[in-house]
């Protein structure tokens, strides 16, 4: 390819405490959290909601929240779920339960209500959001990220701040900062990518949803009959083996996470594009087979599709510790743990043949799944890209391997996550103290001031590596 050189002078800002890039899960929580501690904060968004997988993804469910004995979500994600219940953002089934003591309990909302509520603890918290604005690049000093700049309908600009967050799952300013990461296809095979779907028409009073078990009876013959026999005869584009279940977000909504999307590279503009083409085909095949297939989908109809592709995995930093399947297994502790979680490892399958469904099968339910009353920590380490000043990470551009990364890749931990790294960014503008040496005693502490659950007995001044 060739090259072409360009420059100019823009605009600067400046004068912000820390800076954002990213308003997913990860982000939103980030940047309210870091201005609920007093910082001036300026996030950054590509879209125009926040949210990211769970508005613009149509990811309605939150995962896990507890581990079958008891909550493992506090602080800023506790406050989140609770308001949505309280307020009927979440599916009309919801329990307290769900979150408080259920065991791999997936939790429906409508992506909706999300938007706004995520808006409104912006505007209290006094946020500057920026939507429909990108990071493109960025300008370092050292291990120190300078400023980055950003690309809007206004042009371009450059923005300077002390800190920065990168929420934006794909590791965007850490990569154009120069912080090492690894890359799906080249460290790791790539996973499929999912168009989500909302749908409407559903009669959830029918019969079969209804019975002893409900909706879970309907999800298992989806599993088990009806889907065989819709690739039996040959309804899919590729067959399917495997579908997380249609999810109940309103009295005649709900939600579908399905279709897997092969071969797709998160980090490539036409992969993307050829993507959501394909996605929105799939979108309508799923839609005749609920119909055809599934009772009381008869007058389903297909409201949207997202608009925003489900990616699950591109580029993760190289960070100060790595957290390994190993460590999960064990479900391992550490004393700068910043949140603790327990969800199986999600890796789905890379192709649609039996074999990989079955190991994809083996891992949600077999060897990637922790124990009732289990879970893993998730070490302050894997959000600092190593060696890294003033930089922080958090969601699923975080440091671990393929199997655990499919854990804790969740919007529910990138929550947690997101509270993790603004507390840590203020305490580092605040006592001078790097990401890569912060005082990770002092960190653990405030989170649980904040109401973070983190039930490690030892804690320590440096961080895991």
């Amino acid at each position: 390819m060739m090259s072409h050189t360009y420059s100019r002078e823009i605009p600067v800002e400046e004068d912000y405490d820390v800076l954002v890039a990213g308003g997913g899960p990860a982000g939103a929580a980030a940047a309210v959290c870091a201005a609920r501690l007093g910082a001036k904060v300026v996030l950054i968004e590509a879209t125009g909601c926040l949210g990211g997988m769970s508005t613009s993804g149509m990811v309605a469910t939150f995962g896990p929240m507890g581990d079958g004995t008891k909550t493992l979500v506090g602080g800023f994600t506790r406050q989140l779920i609770e308001t949505m219940h309280q307020r009927g953002f979440l599916g009309p089934e919801v329990t307290p339960d769900y979150w408080v003591s259920d065991y791999n309990r997936w939790i429906p909302f409508n992506p909706e209500s999300l938007k706004r509520l995520l808006d409104e603890y912006c505007v209290e918290a006094g946020v500057e959001v920026r939507f429909f604005t990108k990071v493109i690049d960025a300008e370092t000093n050292g291990k120190n990220v300078a400023g980055v700049i950003v690309s809007n309908v206004e042009g371009l600009k450059f923005i300077r701040a002390k800190t920065y967050i990168d929420a934006t799952g794909d590791a965007v300013l850490a990569a154009a900062s120069g912080a090492p990461c690894k890359v799906a296809g080249r460290d790791w095979p790539h996973q499929p990518a999912t168009v989500c779907s909302i749908f409407g028409g559903i009669d959830w009073d029918h019969a079969d949803y209804n019975g002893p078990r409900g909706s879970d009876a309907v999800k298992e013959r989806v599993k088990n009959e009806y889907l065989p026999r819709a690739n039996a005869d040959g309804h899919f584009t590729h067959p399917d083996h495997f579908i997380a279940g249609m999810k109940k977000i309103g009295a005649v909504t709900g939600n579908l996470n399905a279709g897997h999307i092969y071969n797709i590279d998160g980090l490539k503009a036409r992969d993307l594009s050829d993507g959501m083409i394909h996605g929105r085909k799939l979108a309508v095949e799923y839609t005749e087979f609920y119909r055809k297939y599934v009772p009381g989908c008869e007058r389903i109809e297909l409201a949207s599709t997202s608009p925003v592709m489900g990616i699950r995995d591109t580029r993760r930093i190289v960070g100060e510790f790595e957290l390994t399947f190993a460590d999960y297994n064990s479900a391992r502790q550490f004393p700068d743990q910043v949140a603790v979680y327990n969800r199986p490892a999600d890796v789905h399958s890379t192709n649609d043949s039996k074999e990989e469904y079955e190991r994809f099968m083996k891992d949600m339910h077999g060897a990637g799944k922790l124990p009732r009353g289990a879970s893993i920590g998730i070490p302050y380490s894997i959000l600092v890209p190593k060696e890294w000043a003033n930089l922080w990470v958090a969601g699923r551009c975080h440091s671990s391997d393929t199997k655990v990364h499919g854990s804790i890749r969740s919007q529910s931990a990138a929550f947690m996550m997101g509270q993790a790294a603004a507390t840590a960014a203020i305490q580092s503008i605040r006592t001078g103290q790097p990401a890569c040496d912060l005082d990770t005693w002092t960190l653990v502490e405030s989170l649980r001031a904040a109401g973070s659950y983190l039930p490690q007995p030892v804690l320590s001044h440096s961080m895991t590596r």
